[in-house]
């Protein structure tokens, strides 16, 4: 193909004037202005996603993993060009970084598409950042490269490792139970986050890179480095030249993500123990592509995948130690016989080259063998039933046994105003035996879908020594949270689900092993409720900008909570 079909460099979309060659010129007088000479104007270039924000943390090192990667990308002959995109941190997006996850991948897709670049590097680690990233990438179809920004350290209270934020909700817990005063917890702040970095367990950062590294949009070993050690610096360095590669290869997303990527994605998802919100992020990526990675793909997958990964919340470690057992490469040996080991990846191997080509193995204690797992098998499992027809989710390897077959009472929060003014009440009539239940806080009711899932246990039960019940929403929760915690209930309540119908002291009936959640209240009853059923006034503000955009085209936790007009037909 020639040059004028298929242009490169400075020359690839050129801005509209009329005069192709004249927009060249301005182009070129423009960035002659950062004081690029004509020979660095005439090299391969390759774009270096800035996602760096003072509000940020887990992304504190990106100023550094940026010039790694620009070292890179000159060494192996290429133009390094930065350029910024929304920057999201779960603590400090209102109403939730999941409202604005949709608006990232916009921004990414248009600036990708927008700006002269043969390749990108997404930088990135924050959990609504990496599928943000890849969903805006995947649609601009661009040979694409991941690099994470890692995990951080675990820190030390008092003699004990503690780390973000599984142990930021014991140390909460423990405090509402009063096992902690103030005066504790103040210094227990001060040690949870000791380094930059996305949290240090197994929850939605760390899940979302291992995997990505698993689908193979990463290099590899990648997933785990923590974000202060010098191997990350040396990996993005190699990402940075491999990006010079895939820009002359014109290795796009299309040409690497196939069935059998998102296949050996959600198998890793179910052997790390991952994060339910991955759930849901996977699904939108892999929407971006026309892939499946539906409920009943997970389920399935999941029937066959035992847990492998002892990192909290489902066992005691922390990412740090998964990275000095080896990171990725021992799990994936470990379900080798289950993954499409002819998958591409971004080396332009495949994933059983790239995992024989791994340093050997070596004795640990985090990665369990397949014939002695941390669970043998279902580590999240799909459910549905008159309550969740269209599915919902459980982290089983995070949940109480004795919990897993289940029927009690429901104790009701219409919303999430309600839960917190009520949930700690001594008036509020709730037993260890009941069944929480919150409404509209999925995608729409929120809206944003926020990580209030992980519903506190009431301040009186607390006190008593309960530590888990059976709790139920249309919302998300963290994946460093744990309980016996079903989410992501479809249709959601503010949706018209069955959800939105459920009344104080309704049974509600688990069975995790048939994979049904019931509400037991006859199809007559439900009718009646049905037909003076009012829904809730629309949202403060819905009637323009973003918010309107959302709520108008936001699909449901299933598809992704994607924007509807953004997945291909």
């Amino acid at each position: 193909m020639s040059e004028n079909n298929d242009p490169k460099g400075m020359k690839r979309g050129l801005t509209r004037y009329g005069d192709e060659a004249f927009s060249l010129f301005l182009r070129k007088a423009f960035i002659k202005a950062m004081g690029y000479t004509e020979d660095a104007l005439s090299r391969p270039i390759v774009g270096i996603v800035d996602t760096y924000s003072g509000y940020n943390a887990c992304h504190a090192n990106v100023p550094d993993i940026i010039e790694a990667v620009k070292r890179g990308v000159m060494l192996a002959g290429g133009l390094p060009v930065t350029f910024p995109v929304i920057s999201i941190h779960e603590s400090f997006a209102y109403p939730t970084s999941m409202f604005l996850r949709n608006l990232m991948s916009m921004d990414v897709e248009e600036m990708i598409k927008a700006q002269p670049m043969d390749s990108v590097v997404l930088i990135g680690g924050c959990d609504k950042t990496v599928p943000a990233l890849l969903m805006g990438a995947f649609s601009a179809d661009c040979p694409t490269i991941l690099e994470v920004t890692g995990p951080m350290m675990a820190g030390n209270l008092r003699g004990e490792r503690i780390g973000a934020c599984t142990d930021c909700r014991k140390l909460w817990g423990m405090h509402r139970a009063g096992e902690i005063d103030a005066a504790g917890i103040e210094a227990a702040s001060e040690k949870l986050v000791p380094s930059a970095g996305t949290c240090g367990v197994m929850g939605t950062a760390s899940t979302m890179a291992l995997m990505s590294e698993a689908m193979g949009i990463m290099l590899p070993e990648g997933a785990a480095i923590p974000a202060v050690m010098s191997d990350r610096m040396r990996h993005a360095e190699e990402t940075g030249s491999r990006a010079v590669s895939i820009a002359a290869e014109n290795l796009k997303p299309s040409d690497i993500i196939t069935q059998d990527s998102i296949n050996n994605a959600l198998r890793t998802l179910q052997a790390i123990g991952g994060s339910t919100n991955a759930i849901v992020h996977i699904a939108a990526v892999a929407g971006r592509l026309g892939l499946d990675a539906s409920l009943n793909r997970l389920d399935a997958i999941g029937k066959g995948t035992p847990v492998l990964v002892d990192l909290k919340p489902a066992g005691k470690n922390y990412m740090e130690d998964l990275y000095r057992a080896g990171g990725l490469a021992p799990v994936l040996r470990e379900i080798e016989s289950s993954l499409a080991l002819d998958a591409k990846t971004v080396t332009g191997k495949t994933l059983g080259e790239n995992l024989a080509a791994s340093p050997a193995a070596w004795a640990q204690e985090i990665v369990k063998p397949a014939s002695a797992p941390l669970a043998k098998n279902e580590g999240m499992i799909a459910l549905r039933g008159s309550l969740a027809p269209n599915g919902a989710v459980l982290k089983k390897a995070a949940a109480s046994p004795d919990l897993l077959q289940f029927e009690g009472r429901a104790v009701v929060f219409e919303d999430l105003e309600d839960l917190a003014e009520r949930i700690d009440s001594e008036d509020l009539d709730v037993t260890k035996d009941d069944v929480i239940v919150l409404k509209h806080a999925g995608p729409k009711g929120a809206p944003g879908m926020p990580e209030a899932g992980y519903i506190p246990i009431p301040i009186k039960l607390a006190r008593k020594g309960v530590k888990d019940m059976l709790r139920l929403s249309d919302a998300r929760m963290s994946g460093t949270a744990f309980g016996t915690i079903i989410l992501h209930i479809s249709p959601e309540s503010a949706d018209g689900g069955p959800l939105a119908l459920v009344e104080n002291g309704d049974i509600i009936k688990l069975d995790a092993d048939a994979r049904t959640l019931d509400l037991c209240v006859s199809d007559e009853e439900m009718a009646a409720r049905r037909a003076r059923y009012t829904p809730r006034p629309p949202h403060a503000g819905s009637d323009r900008g973003y918010l309107k955009l959302y709520l108008d085209t936001v699909t449901q936790a299933e598809d992704g909570c994607d924007f509807d007009f953004l997945i291909p037909k």
